[in-house]
């Protein structure tokens, strides 16, 4: 006994139409109808993609908060070794090429195949300017001993880096002449300790404070800024605790290179993504008809940008 298929009406007809419209676009795939269904399916899942690289940004942001609200001196010490002008101009980089990305996506949608692979190579480019800064950077840390952790051992202290002398010029010369009053001291108690008789030394080792290092003692100028960064504790006309640095300075450089380090993962991220974009570009691929990953992928660069802009107030511009 033999069964008889039926076709419901136009059934035919429509599987030619959709057949026809594969052959137009190749670079549709065979389970969309259409390169719409097909772009559109492809943004609702590069902005899932954004979204959960949103959330995962957000629990360090947040941590970040915590923290900077519980050890302000931290980080009040910490961005003082960091150069706000590397951080400025790798902001304008990332900016920079957020247009050319952007505009990359608009000579996708209009065909200029020659202006779509310029903007790609400048995307391409200045990203890896903002990388080459950041070594520059990472360089510099660890040069320095700013490392996280047990590595932390920096060569010099806040208040003797050059951009906070020329800020805070009080402050600088009150730390001298706490340096150098903390250093009289010293040498008077070991030369106490050598005689065997510290009561034969004791004016030396009384707290007999100059007459300069009492006036700086007494202007906020002066005491306010070694206070922020936790260099003193006690701005009292006797200088009984000296300088110092903030019990978890190191944490603020643990934070500073799991962040920016995480970025830029994803910026390396990005160079693959418009690395292969550039593959394809050449390959003449994209055009009117088919520009989603080019979009796809400035969208993901663009997230890569703001990022950014939210760590360099945070890590360099606080205060």
């Amino acid at each position: 006994m033999s069964q008889t298929i039926v076709t419901p009406i136009g059934a035919n007809a429509e599987s030619e139409h959709l057949d026809a419209i594969h052959q137009e676009n190749p670079h549709l795939a065979h389970h969309y109808d259409t390169p719409r269904h097909q772009y559109e399916a492809g943004k609702l899942g590069i902005w899932i993609f954004l979204v959960t690289e949103i959330l995962f940004f957000a629990g360090l942001f947040c941590a970040y908060t915590i923290y900077r609200t519980e050890r302000p001196e931290v980080f009040n010490w910490g961005h003082q070794f960091l150069d706000w002008r590397l951080g400025g101009l790798n902001t304008i980089i990332l900016l920079t090429s957020s247009l050319t990305a952007a505009w990359a996506v608009r000579c996708a949608q209009i065909g200029y195949r020659r202006a779509l692979i310029v903007n790609i190579v400048a995307t391409i480019a200045l990203a890896f300017g903002f990388l080459g800064i950041k070594y520059v950077e990472y360089s510099h840390k660890f040069h320095e001993g700013l490392l996280p952790g047990h590595h932390f051992a920096p060569s010099e202290e806040a208040w003797e880096i050059e951009s906070f002398r020329a800020k805070h010029p009080h402050a600088a010369d009150l730390a001298e002449a706490l340096e150098a009053y903390q250093a009289s001291r010293e040498k008077a108690e070991k030369s106490g300790k050598a005689h065997h008789d510290a009561k034969a030394v004791e004016g030396q080792i009384a707290p007999v404070v100059p007459s300069r290092l009492r006036e700086l003692l007494r202007n906020p100028e002066a005491t306010q800024p070694l206070v922020d960064i936790g260099a003193i504790r006690n701005p009292e006309v006797e200088p009984q605790e000296g300088l110092l640095r903030p019990k978890y300075a190191h944490v603020f450089f643990s934070i500073y290179f799991f962040m920016t380090g995480l970025h830029g993962i994803h910026v390396i991220a990005g160079i693959i993504v418009w690395i292969w974009l550039l593959r394809r570009t050449i390959a003449g691929h994209f055009g009117p008809k088919f520009f989603g990953p080019i979009d796809f992928g400035a969208l993901y660069w663009h997230l890569v940008d703001l990022i950014w802009i939210f760590l360099f107030p945070l890590l360099y511009l606080v205060s």
